[in-house]
């Protein structure tokens, strides 16, 4: 049975959906002001793998992930950009899906963004305020008294006390308490505003979520997930929302993927230690990026460095050149690695686990060509890619993948597949003539290049290094 770590209860848990048979996840998406970086990544792709997984196994899954784009860093941004708000949202969001794409993140089923669900925000703080959880300050802002909400730092594990101890009231806030939080933000000259019963203004950011996964997945569902700095507040400020206006439970498992480090440090842009999605696809394939991300467990931190990267490129480059030249075929073979590869899933997505199985698989493929055994050597390939499907992994054409250029080596004039073709064919015809000293030259040459030559009593092959 499918086992969950949940961020709220803290511990791993059998996965039970609501409905049986159906799943509703809800995704914190992506503030549209700027690239997507690496930890941006590292989310999108751990919950791009969640959905696969879960829509493999069986489950109908309702995936929704959200676009913010309404928030202070927007309006800053735009500000500092001399340019309209909607001309910068748009520009990123089409930035963003063409990330999206490149690393063939499989589409949400819905993707709302917070100035389309407006309405929803101002109704559900209505209810708020009716219920007791929220009050109208005198300068027009709406707040959340935490006070109101038993449970809040449930998640988190954060008491009422540390955050009266470590809260300050800002400039121009009007609070009644440091600890409450903001749900609807009074207008100011030169920003956007939305008519309400609180004057014109426009809301706080974690009001933004609890609408749009409550009106699309209901008031009670079954996963919402994000990065672990989403915990607190964002995320913690969400429940007391959707508890408080609802009365319903909200949802039964928090998942928290871990940070990506550089250095040690926590990748963001406010330390200014991150790299753009757009910045590592010049230098290595979308695939590499998504495996050097899921080989390790989505709760564990993760270091990113050019090594690592070019670790997981070897480790890629391997399992395609297991599956170079064979017709994978269905059958039983690998059925006991296809086994362990679900059961090391089934711990709460142990990709890790998962991967040392599909390592052991492609070794067992090299054996079964190396033997002679064609026909088992097609059918556990055909396992291996089955396998490596729901990952998002091994589906391009071998032959096209290893002899495809890097993107750093294809911008830089490297030698292409007619050049290379062509080379070949001179050191194959050296070699007829028992040129050797040629035949050398040319392999060394082509070496140099980045391209690496395999004889077989069949002919000469070549791939990219």
């Amino acid at each position: 049975m499918l086992k969950i770590y949940n961020s709220l209860t803290r511990r791993v848990e059998t996965f039970e959906p609501i409905v049986p048979g159906k799943v509703r996840m809800y995704v914190c998406g992506m503030t549209v002001y700027d690239y997507l970086h690496v930890g941006h990544a590292r989310m999108l792709l751990v919950f791009d793998m969640v959905a696969r997984y879960l829509r493999a196994r069986g489950y109908e899954l309702t995936y929704v992930r959200n676009i913010t784009d309404i928030d202070d860093k927007i309006i800053k941004r735009a500000h500092e950009n001399g340019e309209s708000i909607d001309s910068l949202t748009e520009r990123f969001i089409r930035f963003m899906h063409e990330d999206m794409a490149a690393l063939e993140l499989e589409p949400p089923d819905h993707e709302p963004r917070a100035t389309q669900s407006i309405p929803g925000m101002i109704r559900m703080i209505e209810a708020l305020i009716a219920r007791g959880h929220a009050y109208a300050a005198a300068n027009g802002d709406v707040y959340y008294d935490v006070s109101t909400f038993p449970d809040y730092g449930r998640l988190s594990g954060k008491r009422l006390e540390e955050l009266h101890a470590g809260a300050r009231v800002e400039i121009g806030e009007a609070k009644d308490d440091p600890a409450d939080f903001v749900l609807w933000k009074a207008a100011k000259p030169g920003e956007p505003s939305w008519p309400s019963p609180w004057g014109p203004g426009r809301p706080g950011w974690h009001i933004e979520c609890s609408v749009m996964s409550t009106d699309l997945l209901g008031t009670y569902f079954d996963i919402h997930g994000g990065g672990m700095d989403l915990q607190f507040p964002h995320h913690e400020n969400e429940i007391a929302q959707s508890c408080g206006a609802t009365g319903d439970r909200f949802v039964k498992y928090w998942m928290h993927n871990g940070f990506v480090r550089v250095n040690s440090e926590k990748m963001s842009k406010s330390l200014g230690n991150f790299f753009t999605v757009r910045e590592v696809l010049k230098r290595f394939r979308p695939e590499v990026l998504r495996y050097f991300v899921l080989a390790s467990h989505y709760r564990s931190p993760l270091d990113y460095s050019d090594q690592n990267l070019q670790a997981a490129k070897s480790a890629l480059d391997g399992y395609y050149l297991a599956l170079r030249g064979l017709a994978p075929a269905a059958g039983d073979e690998g059925r006991e690695h296809a086994a362990r590869f679900h059961a090391a899933m089934e711990e709460d997505f142990n990709t890790p686990k998962a991967f040392a199985e599909l390592a052991a698989l492609a070794t067992a493929v090299n054996r079964a060509r190396a033997a002679g055994a064609t026909a088992r050597a097609n059918a556990l390939a055909g396992t291996l890619r089955d396998l490596g499907r729901i990952l998002g992994l091994f589906q391009a054409d071998p032959e096209e993948y290893l002899k495809q250029a890097a993107p750093a080596e294809a911008a830089g004039g490297a030698l292409d597949d007619a050049q290379i073709e062509a080379l070949v064919a001179r050191r194959s015809e050296a070699r007829r003539q028992r040129n050797w000293a040629e035949s050398d030259r040319i392999r060394d040459e082509l070496k140099r290049a980045g391209v690496i030559l395999e004889d077989s009593p069949s002919g000469t092959t070549w791939r990219r290094a």
